[in-house]
């Protein structure tokens, strides 16, 4: 009661709409690193399922619609590939039912980026390659159900590849919605309490929703103006800067125990 009561204040309402605008903003444009910021925002209010519940949502509101815009460019057999991946950890996950605490789910979004961007260029996986959309659907979808996303560890797999910044973004939109649908369903289905879904929480998912498509919206003219060279260059600096900031929250939750 006291959690539904907090989300259907006017402040929290105002907030959720402002981060789902400025969070699909941010993935529209690098194809990542606004659902990072966004599950960072929902953990300070929510219980690690809800909280990956309405990341979920949101994120596939979001990210079909950013696959819609560009449709045209997206690598379909890699969407698929990848989906089959996803479903594949979905399947080993749901035998162990693990909810990770918060220090955990920070750590691993933090520590994320800088361990996909130190990968040597020479070993360094490409999403185009046979059998490593699959691959990256798998660790994807691990990582979505430990840590809520997946957009730092995923970039290692396009960020070499030589898709222009039109193809990465909309080929990783729509796998990411498949791995999304994963964690829904994980979190919603598997794992989380039936009894703290209630319509109340679903309308107010729906409404943050709502925010996120008019944030991609605004991101593609934006997208439309970045060479590809500038995408590639300014991609890395901010998953970094976020990946910083996490790990710094996830040492102050372990020192605060």
């Amino acid at each position: 009661m006291l959690l539904r009561r907090r989300m259907f204040s006017l402040p929290v309402l105002a907030a959720l709409a402002a981060v789902a605008v400025v969070t699909s903003f941010i993935s529209g444009i690098f194809g990542m690193a606004g659902g990072m910021l966004l599950i960072g925002f929902l953990l300070l209010m929510l219980p690690v399922p809800v909280a990956m519940v309405f990341h979920g949502v949101i994120q596939i509101a979001a990210n079909s619609w950013r696959s819609y815009l560009w449709r045209r460019h997206i690598n379909w057999a890699v969407v698929l590939e990848f989906g089959l991946g996803s479903v594949f950890s979905l399947i080993v996950f749901s035998s162990l039912a693990f909810v990770p605490p918060k220090w955990v789910v920070l750590m691993a979004v933090g520590l994320t980026p800088f361990i996909a961007l130190s990968v040597p260029q020479r070993i360094a996986p490409n999403i185009e390659r046979r059998g490593q959309a699959f691959l990256a659907g798998a660790i994807g979808g691990a990582l979505q159900l430990v840590s809520g996303v997946t957009g730092p560890i995923l970039d290692i797999f396009y960020v070499r590849t030589g898709m222009s910044r039109q193809v990465n973004v909309s080929t990783k939109a729509a796998a990411q919605v498949m791995g999304h649908l994963t964690k829904v369903t994980y979190f919603g289905a598997l794992v989380a309490d039936p009894g703290g879904r209630g319509l109340e929480q679903w309308l107010v998912m729906g409404f943050a929703a709502c925010f996120a498509v008019l944030g991609t919206t605004l991101s593609r003219r934006f997208l439309d103006r970045l060479s590809d060279n500038q995408f590639y260059y300014w991609t890395r600096r901010v998953i970094l800067a976020i990946g910083a900031v996490y790990i710094a929250q996830g040492v102050w939750q372990v020192a605060a125990k």
